[in-house]
């Protein structure tokens, strides 16, 4: 009989308390993703960066370049995005990517918002991947695309691709 108690006890510690597991669990920090409000820059747009630890920093910077007319939000070397006010044009680029008599330009994705392309010199390994989007909010039209002066992966630029949300009214 004695021996039947201990086993049951030692049964029951072995398979932990469920309450218990899941405070453990609720425990661990989940993935902390950054975000940046651009409406204190004039843009009413948010961008969602990602998890900081795959950026590899815990901030972003945001910076209006008054040469080019545009915002500039990088974070590390894996996320750097330019925007711009202006109508934007797909169909355009479209058109400017076959043209194009340097390089060779492969779509990767295409929608009505946006364009995800690789694109290469012929005599050269070296791919870049870029994209093109087009974003409304407040009536107003923006071209968000990659920052051409960074070499980004493809996963970092689907994730630069969908990071910008229209700002939602409070």
């Amino acid at each position: 009989m004695r021996a039947a108690i201990i086993s049951a006890f030692i049964i029951l510690i072995s398979c932990g308390d469920p309450a218990t597991d899941s405070a453990v669990e609720d425990q661990v920090p989940a993935p902390t993703s950054l975000a940046v409000d651009l409406t204190g820059s004039g843009f009413p747009l948010t961008v969602e960066l990602g998890d900081a630890a795959t950026l590899g920093v815990d901030s972003a910077q945001v910076k209006w370049n008054e040469e080019a007319g545009q915002l500039e939000v990088r974070a590390g070397d894996r996320f750097g995005i330019l925007i711009t006010e202006e109508p934007g044009d797909i169909p355009r680029l479209k058109a400017d990517l076959q043209r194009d008599q340097l390089r060779t330009s492969t779509i990767i994705e295409e929608k009505n918002d946006r364009l995800i392309w690789r694109s290469a010199f012929p005599d050269e390994e070296i791919v870049f991947v870029h994209f093109y989007r087009v974003v409304e909010a407040d009536g107003r039209m923006f071209v968000v695309q990659d920052d051409d002066h960074g070499r980004y992966a493809e996963a970092d630029v689907s994730r630069m691709a969908g990071a910008v949300r229209t700002k939602q009214p409070v």
